[in-house]
């Protein structure tokens, strides 16, 4: 009865609202949707830290904050383990794995089941961030309503857009940022339809967490003197030095995660992953949680608390151990929210990446003030590397720009903002061209870019693109015979295969033009003796973007397919390259939504 009678909400919207139109709608009630989650998100997590923190006596507060991030990732991973049963890590990789594979779909548990383990990792102190998590509800929430109301296959891939721009714009009150996130995060096209649609979402989820979180920044931050031209060459190393730390945070996680895949079983992994963070935290207690309080205190000059509570307080007072401290805060920093992760937790390295940018600038401006005469602002310069550290991690330098200015109000400092990130991010691509999100996929073959044309490309294999009507011609056989096989064919270029379907090489009509109208030399010559090597072989391996690079080399238009073996499996010629790009192209990035 309930299902008869939405099937006729879903017609009579079918008769009155046209595709384009709706999608508007509900690109509004998925920002709208996204903003609340984001707004309980955060509120549960405060609630769980609140309820943990409030009873803790001084003397007490060490070996608690030590104890309670084990038992956050436990309870997190048996949450997962035995009631979502289901890999909910990685939460914008799975986004840009859905939109890769032009699916589209991320399943209904996502709207609810990362939004429960995360706060539950980071309400008890585990070392990641709440962002990934509330990206990934997000775009389930987009996936799942879009489904629900039976939209397009192109159009379900804007409203995850959606979902992951009202998220951003939700738990940071930054509704530029989130537009300008789904499109360089999650790479997708920045069209005349599209920009309406994610807008719409943003500017909706930023407008309810106004309403029920008030309109302050998330960071109080003020520019305590303005910024000096002179000081662009500072900027400039800062960003270069975000940019290969950044690159270090990059390797190491992929690296660590790789250790923990190879452990196997739950129990070892938590084990190994609890053992970890707990030495992490006890030595380094700034590294509890998603580190947003240190942050706080850094871009207040309130530096000397980044040691409260640890063994090196004593040293508060000596700048050679404050940067030491703060500089095994950025080496290590890597490894605790690997270890959450690794263990049984969940979230993300949006937080992280913007706590180690904020100490690595507070260190960068400590040592030069303390070396030379420079008087750099602490507090400018941590707010720089906030954003050259999230340029670089997830190479999205506007989104770093525009998401620091939003989170802070430090809508004075847009020049060196831009600086930094344009700097940092140069850096890491040097070094590698895939953000920490992206790796993962672009190993696999499985990464669809917001380049339209290596888009395309991703979407089609060499399966779909070859030709298996060329007749073939054996080494052995006469002029003659290759005469009959050319008056069979609609080609002019003829595969040479043996009876074990080994590939020889080609014969070219052209080539053989001014013999084969000559009989009496039908039986004297052999098809190895006229048949010559094309310019290149495509193996079945191979994706579509070394193909096309192929044909630009050798400027052929035409070439064999043969395997690893040599057997030969067909052609592959550009025009049906062509008509198959313009067919995708039509199917999935056609703008008359």
């Amino acid at each position: 009865m309930t299902q008869n009678w939405f099937d006729q909400i879903l017609v009579w919207r079918e008769k009155h609202i046209k595709e384009k139109h709706f999608l508007l709608i509900l690109s509004l009630m998925i920002g709208i949707l996204t903003a609340f989650a984001a707004i309980l998100l955060k509120n549960t997590i405060h609630l769980i830290q609140h309820f943990l923190i409030k009873p803790i006596e001084t003397y007490d507060a060490n070996w608690l904050y030590l104890i309670y991030p084990i038992i956050g990732i436990l309870i997190s991973g048996l949450f997962v383990r035995y009631i979502v049963k289901d890999d909910i890590g990685h939460g914008v990789t799975k986004i840009l794995y859905a939109i890769s594979q032009r699916k589209s779909r991320i399943k209904p548990h996502n709207t609810w089941s990362s939004l429960a383990a995360s706060s539950i990792t980071i309400g008890f102190g585990g070392s990641v961030g709440a962002e990934a998590p509330i990206v990934l509800t997000g775009s389930a929430i987009g996936s799942n309503l879009g489904r629900m109301f039976k939209m397009e296959q192109k159009n379900l891939m804007l409203l995850i857009g959606c979902g992951a721009a009202g998220a951003i714009a939700g738990i940071f009150k930054a509704p530029i940022a989130g537009l300008l996130f789904t499109i360089e995060v999650l790479m997708l096209d920045l069209t005349a339809t599209a920009v309406l649609p994610l807008l719409i979402s943003s500017v909706s989820a930023a407008c309810i967490s106004y309403i029920f979180t008030g309109t302050d920044a998330m960071f109080k931050f003020s520019q305590v003197e303005i910024f000096e031209m002179t000081r662009i060459p500072y900027v400039l190393i800062l960003g270069v030095i975000c940019g290969l730390f950044a690159l270090y945070f990059t390797r190491a996680t992929i690296w660590f995660e790789g250790i923990f895949r190879k452990l196997g079983s739950f129990w070892k992994r938590f084990f190994f992953g609890a053992a970890v963070l707990s030495i992490l935290i006890f030595l380094l207690p700034p590294l509890y949680g998603e580190g947003y309080d240190t942050i706080g205190n850094l871009l207040g000059n309130q530096y000397s608390s980044l040691l409260d509570g640890s063994i090196f307080s004593n040293v508060a007072n000596n700048w050679g151990g404050m940067l030491l401290f703060a500089l095994l805060i950025i080496l290590l920093k890597v490894f605790a929210t690997s270890a959450t992760n690794g263990g049984g937790g969940c979230g993300g390295i949006f937080a992280p990446s913007l706590f180690l940018g904020c100490v690595i600038g507070f260190a960068f401006s400590f040592v030069f003030n303390h070396l030379f005469p420079t008087h750099l602002p602490q507090e400018n310069f941590a707010l720089m590397g906030m954003a050259g550290m999230m340029a670089a991690v997830m190479h999205s330098p506007l989104t770093a720009v525009f998401l620091i200015a939003e989170l802070t109000g430090g809508f004075d400092l847009f020049l060196p903002l831009m600086l930094v990130t344009i700097s940092a991010y140069f850096t890491i691509m040097l070094f590698e061209k895939h953000s920490l999100y992206s790796i993962r996929l672009a190993k696999k073959g499985e990464l669809l870019t917001h380049h339209k044309d290596k888009a395309v490309l991703t979407l089609l294999n060499v399966d779909s693109v070859i030709e298996k009507d060329f007749v073939t011609v054996g080494p052995e056989m006469n002029l003659g015979d290759m005469v009959k096989a050319i008056a069979r064919s609609t080609r002019n270029v003829f595969p040479v295969v043996d009876e074990n379907d080994i590939f020889h090489g080609v014969v070219l009509l052209d080539n053989i033009r001014n013999i084969m109208f000559r009989p009496e030399l039908y039986d004297r010559f052999k098809v190895k003796k006229f048949m010559v090597s094309p310019p290149a072989k495509i193996y079945n391996d191979m994706t579509m973007e070394q193909i096309m690079q192929l044909f630009d080399d050798t400027k052929a238009w035409n070439l064999p397919v043969i395997d690893r073996n040599r057997k030969y499996l067909g052609f592959v010629s550009k025009s049906k390259i062509f008509n198959s790009y313009r067919g995708v192209l039509l199917e999935n990035f056609s703008d008359d939504a």
